[in-house]
């Protein structure tokens, strides 16, 4: 039995494919009418809706300008629609343990994901880490969770999509991963399990 469970936001509770073409419109039409940066606009459009915008604007040699715009435009932004969770979402509230969402991301468009999907009261812990007011990682809040509430390490799990970011984060301090790869994105990415949904964390926890 673990104690305590991390998830990522983006594409592990929820597709950002779902809301992406209404959520991102201003963002791809101010890249679109750019020429500041590599010109691959498919490959921008496709990483935005899987990585932080920062990483997307310095991969594809955006330039100090239209990354600021993007900045502007982003850290102002909300989502006021209903979204929805993977229809399986329901199975990580079966799952004995402490829950926290750790997400990285603007923290008004961020928070308004949160609550059109109606799932704060979900975790006992929401953070943002803001890339527009913080320096803080997803490394740090892993840290910071883990100290505050006295877990061993061996009895805390994150879960997320991304091999890079919350993923690479866990296994830098130790913590167990659960990669949610359900396109089989990341065949050669290296974790402790790597489920298609959540039910299979029951399996895997709670030997279902």
């Amino acid at each position: 039995m673990k104690k305590a469970f991390i998830y990522d936001l983006d594409n592990t509770i929820y597709a950002v494919s779902s809301i992406s073409k209404i959520l991102f419109a201003d963002l791809f039409a101010l890249i679109e009418n750019s020429t500041e940066h590599d010109g691959n606009i498919e490959g921008i459009k496709h990483e935005l809706q899987r990585r932080p915008y920062q990483l997307v604007a310095k991969e594809f040699g955006f330039s100090e300008s239209l990354t600021q715009a993007g900045f502007d435009l982003l850290n102002n932004m909300s989502y006021d629609d209903a979204i929805h969770p993977f229809p399986d979402y329901g199975e990580i509230l079966l799952l004995e343990g402490d829950r926290f969402l750790v997400t990285t991301g603007f923290s008004k468009l961020q928070w308004s994901k949160i609550r059109g999907m109606q799932i704060e009261e979900d975790f006992l812990e929401i953070h943002i880490v803001d890339p527009s007011n913080s320096s803080r990682t997803k490394r740090d809040v892993f840290a910071d969770i883990i100290e505050r509430h006295g877990y061993p390490i061996a009895e805390v799990v994150v879960i997320g999509d991304d091999p890079k970011s919350e993923i690479s984060a866990a296994q830098q301090l130790g913590i167990e991963t659960v990669l949610v790869d359900k396109t089989s994105q990341f065949p050669d990415a290296v974790v402790d399990h790597r489920v298609s949904g959540f039910s299979e964390l029951r399996r895997i926890y709670q030997n279902l």
